[in-house]
């Protein structure tokens, strides 16, 4: 990465962008395609919710988004090209603080196990608690368990400020 990343608060002009990631990930595959539309984003983020996307010299190469009502990691996606640069846990922490200073007491996602995302997730400090119905590996964060790990993610040399 020639560059390092910008994240901003994500806006309706940039779902499409998101989308576009979304489709070309190559782990968590969507099994039906048509069921994630740029829709789906907006619905989101206006019941509470917030996104954010990482740009690299104004190319957006990942973004999050946070359902603050079910206190649940909706999305958290980078481009193939960028994976393994920081640009994921930028955008993981950025989340993340934003939860927690929303009022958020524990917060949930789902992933597919046995993936790159599931051992990115369990390194963040998340909690295995079981298996979904739907075949997810299910993970929760307290609010302590991150307010704990806030030293360490803030005293890392390769995270930049301003996220």
């Amino acid at each position: 990465m020639s560059g390092a990343a910008e994240i901003r608060v994500a806006s309706p002009a940039d779902f499409a962008g998101m989308h576009r990631i979304r489709m070309a990930v190559r782990e968590n595959v969507l099994g039906d395609p048509g069921r994630i539309q740029p829709s789906n984003y907006a619905a989101i983020l206006d019941a509470g919710g917030r996104g954010w996307v990482a740009e690299v010299e104004g190319r957006m190469v990942g973004f999050a988004v946070a359902d603050l009502a079910r206190s649940n990691v909706w999305a958290l996606f980078v481009d193939p090209g960028f994976e393994a640069r920081g640009v994921g846990r930028r955008l993981h922490d950025t989340m993340m603080d934003w939860f927690f200073a929303a009022g958020a007491d524990r917060v949930w996602l789902g992933t597919d196990p046995g993936t790159r995302a599931e051992g990115f997730y369990r390194s963040a400090g998340w909690s295995y608690v079981g298996d979904d119905p739907n075949g997810e590996a299910r993970y929760e964060m307290s609010r302590e368990e991150w307010l704990a790990r806030a030293p360490r993610r803030h005293e890392s040399p390769s995270r930049t400020e301003g996220s």
